[in-house]
C-alpha cells in the first residue's frame, strides 16, 4: 500500500513509543492550563489568596475554613471569564479551630498554630452574612453561616503566603506554556526569514546576515535575555519578546543551510524559468520542503524557552508577582531545600523538568520520523 510522505512519517513517529508519551503530557498539561482556574482549588486571580496562618502546610493538609463577607458587590462571571480571569474573592477566609453560636453573634477560635490556641473572637452575624442577608430570621442566619464554614484540604501544601502550591502549579503550566508557544512563533518568524534571504541571494546579503548570526550566536543566551529585558523592562509580555530575539539563530542556520542545498535543483530552476517570482518560490516551493527540520527545531526551542523563562523568573526579571510562574515559585522557596519543606521548591522544579523533558522528547521522535535516510526503513 502507498502512503503519502506524510502518512510514512507518522507511522515512523508512531512508532516511538517515548515521543508518543511525550506528546500525551504534553496534551494533558496543555488541557490543565486552558482549564485553569475551572480545576484549581483556589479560584482566586492570580490564585493569590493568602492566609498567612497557613504557612508552609504539609501535602494534605486540610483545615476548617469561615468566610466572612467582604460586602464586596457579586459580579457574575460566566465560565469562559472565570476559565481566563478567576473569581475575585467575595469572602474573606479565616482558618479556624472551633466555633459555637451565641444569638446573633458566632464565636470562633482563629487558627494561629498547631500547638497553640487563640482566644475566643464573637462576630455578628449580619458581619459575616453581609447586608444581602441581613433581613432573613435568626436560624436562617445560622444554616447560612453553617454554609459557610468549609473544610479546606491543600493537596500539595501552602506556600510561605499561604497560598495553595497546587494552584499556583497549575496556573504556573499557562505562563511557561504561553511564553513557549509566543518566543517560538517570534524565533521562527526571525529565524525563516533571515535564513531565507541569506541562503536564497547569497553574497552581501548572506554575509551580513552570517555576520549578525555569529554574533548574536557568541552570546550567551541568558545574558542575551537579560540584557533585552533591561532594555524592555520586567514584564510578562517581555519575556515573549526577549526569549524570542534570543533563539531565531538556530531556525536561521538551518533554513540557510537547507535553502543554499536546495536553490539550484530541478523544481526550483523550472519555477524560475517559469518566471515566478523570488518570493514565491521561497514560500511555495522551498520552505514546505523544510517543514520537518524547522518542526523539529520548533520542538527544541520550546524545551529552551521553557527553561530561559524559569531562569528569567528565578533571576527576577520575568513574570513579576503575585503571576505564578514556576521559576518565581523556586525563588520564593529554594532556601527550604535544606528543611523539612523542600517540597516547596521541588515540585515546580519537577514540572519544569517534566515539561522540557516531554518536548525533548518530541523533539527526538520528530527528528527520527523526518530523516531522510530512515525513509525506506519502515513500510
Amino acid at each position: 500500500m502507498d502512503y503519502s510522505p506524510a502518512q510514512r512519517t507518522w507511522r515512523r513517529f508512531r512508532r516511538n513509543k517515548l515521543a508518543l508519551s511525550g506528546v500525551f503530557i504534553i496534551i494533558l498539561m496543555l488541557a490543565t492550563g486552558v482549564l485553569g482556574y475551572l480545576i484549581m482549588p483556589d479560584r482566586s486571580p492570580m490564585a493569590n489568596n493568602m492566609m498567612l496562618q497557613l504557612s508552609i502546610k504539609k501535602p494534605g493538609s486540610s483545615f476548617t475554613i469561615l468566610k466572612i463577607s467582604q460586602n464586596r458587590r457579586s459580579d457574575t462571571l460566566n465560565i469562559f471569564q472565570q476559565m481566563l480571569y478567576g473569581q475575585p474573592l467575595l469572602y474573606r477566609q479565616v482558618p479556624i479551630t472551633s466555633y459555637r453560636f451565641a444569638g446573633d453573634s458566632i464565636s470562633i477560635r482563629e487558627y494561629i498554630g498547631d500547638e497553640e490556641q487563640a482566644e475566643e473572637t464573637f462576630i455578628s452575624l449580619k458581619e459575616v452574612l453581609g447586608p444581602r442577608d441581613s433581613g432573613k430570621s435568626l436560624s436562617e442566619q445560622q444554616q447560612q453561616v453553617e454554609q459557610q464554614i468549609e473544610k479546606k484540604t491543600f493537596w500539595l501544601g501552602t506556600d510561605i503566603y499561604g497560598r495553595d502550591l497546587l494552584s499556583r502549579l497549575i496556573l504556573g503550566i499557562r505562563i511557561s506554556l504561553s511564553v513557549g508557544v509566543m518566543a517560538v512563533f517570534i524565533s521562527l518568524f526571525i529565524g525563516i526569514t533571515l535564513g531565507a534571504l541569506a541562503g536564497y541571494y547569497g553574497g552581501w546579503v548572506d554575509a551580513t546576515i552570517s555576520w549578525l548570526m555569529n554574533v548574536v550566536w557568541s552570546l550567551p543566551a541568558l545574558l542575551l535575555v537579560i540584557a533585552i529585558s533591561f532594555a524592555l523592562g520586567k514584564g510578562f509580555w517581555q519575556i515573549f519578546i526577549a526569549v524570542g530575539l534570543s533563539m531565531w539563530v538556530e531556525v536561521a542556520r538551518l533554513v540557510r543551510g537547507q535553502i543554499i542545498a536546495l536553490k539550484h535543483v530541478e523544481f526550483v530552476e523550472a519555477a524560475k524559468a517559469l518566471g515566478f517570482s523570488d518570493g514565491r518560490i521561497i514560500l511555495k516551493h522551498i520552505l514546505p520542503n523544510l517543514a520537518g527540520p524547522i518542526l523539529v527545531v520548533a520542538s527544541s526551542n520550546f524545551a529552551s524557552a521553557i527553561l530561559l523563562e524559569a531562569g528569567l523568573s528565578f533571576l527576577g526579571f520575568g513574570a513579576q508577582p503575585p503571576m505564578p510562574t514556576w521559576g518565581g515559585m523556586i525563588k520564593e522557596h529554594y532556601g527550604y531545600i535544606i528543611i523539612d519543606a523542600a517540597y516547596l521548591a521541588i515540585l515546580p522544579g519537577l514540572a519544569i523538568m517534566l515539561m522540557v523533558y516531554s518536548f525533548n522528547l518530541v523533539a527526538i521522535g520528530l527528528q527520527d520520523a523526518f530523516d531522510v535516510k530512515s525513509q525506506n526503513t519502515y513500510v
